[in-house]
């Protein structure tokens, strides 16, 4: 199997390069590759660079994902989320490729507090969900084997995230303000690359498997109840922290220029039943990340 992988030194796309490497020969590329073009704004070279190689599976971990940013420069995150994503699709089609990609809970508006569904009817709140959703409908329209993940809060321990973003703080401040009216899955980037990997060998076999589905770790937290469990792991492995009180907050005591939603739940019971997985609980990931950035 020829794999080519795209968005390589992203966090995801970091953890995929170990997942996907037992599985075959892999091209990984990222958006400054010399050689190959890799890049997902060059649209006639990601296109030249399907036919070039004609891969049996593309798995797509490139996007932009600067929420905020995309509110001022909407055209460009269509570029890459949509418009780049429907020329994976079709040039997928083309060689009968298989192709994953990977989407985000941000395409729903977040209301109430059930577990979304993949048959939910997605109504994004910001422009990063709404070309999230078109990059989707752009492979469902035009691509007959696929796997879309959409996935929430995502992290790994190379590269910035949340858990360390609040290590700093609390080695700097005495009191921290965490946002405690948004609930998601902290998932790791390494949870979804062995996901991935044992999907798409799956789904190679049944094809019928084709599809879109929901993947987080289990659970349910806040950002505040996340801080705590990372500050709670922080003190066990004697990080000295100049923070005294962390104090629950509203969404709305940070105003940001893109609407997230409250309610980031995604139900996983689809993935897990059609590819034979339990989903570990949130902390599990979260926990195990902490141990390798604080023993640096």
């Amino acid at each position: 199997m020829h794999i080519l992988l795209l968005g390589c030194n992203g966090q995801v796309g970091w953890e995929l390069q170990r997942s996907l490497a037992p599985f075959g020969r892999m091209t990984a590329l990222d958006h400054d590759s010399a050689a190959v073009c890799g890049d997902l704004s060059d649209l006639v070279g990601l296109s030249q660079t399907i036919r070039d190689l004609k891969p049996d599976v593309i798995v797509n971990a490139a996007a932009y994902t600067a929420v905020d940013k995309a509110e001022s420069e909407p055209e460009y995150a269509v570029l890459l989320n949509a418009a780049a994503v429907e020329v994976l699709a079709k040039e997928a089609e083309a060689i009968g490729a298989w192709l994953v990609h990977y989407s985000t809970d941000y395409v729903f508006d977040g209301r109430g507090d059930k577990p979304w569904e993949e048959t939910d009817t997605p109504e994004p709140l910001n422009v990063y969900g709404k070309t999230k959703l078109a990059g989707e409908l752009a492979i469902q329209n035009h691509c007959s084997k696929y796997l879309i993940f959409r996935t929430s809060w995502v992290y790994a321990a190379r590269g910035n995230n949340f858990a360390k973003t609040m290590l700093r703080l609390g080695r700097e401040k005495t009191e921290l303000s965490v946002i405690n009216d948004q609930f998601g899955a902290p998932t790791g980037a390494e949870l979804l690359a062995d996901c991935t990997a044992h999907a798409i060998v799956v789904a190679r076999e049944n094809p019928k498997l084709a599809d879109l589905y929901h993947l987080t770790a289990s659970g349910t937290t806040s950002w505040y109840e996340y801080a705590l469990l990372v500050f709670d792991c922080a003190r066990k492995a004697d990080v000295e922290l100049a923070m005294q009180k962390l104090h629950p907050v509203a969404t709305s005591a940070f105003p940001i220029p893109a609407t997230r939603p409250h309610n980031s739940r995604l139900n996983t019971d689809k993935f897990q039943k059609s590819f034979g997985l339990v989903l570990p609980a949130w902390q599990q990931g979260v926990k195990r990340m902490l141990d390798e950035i604080l023993g640096e």
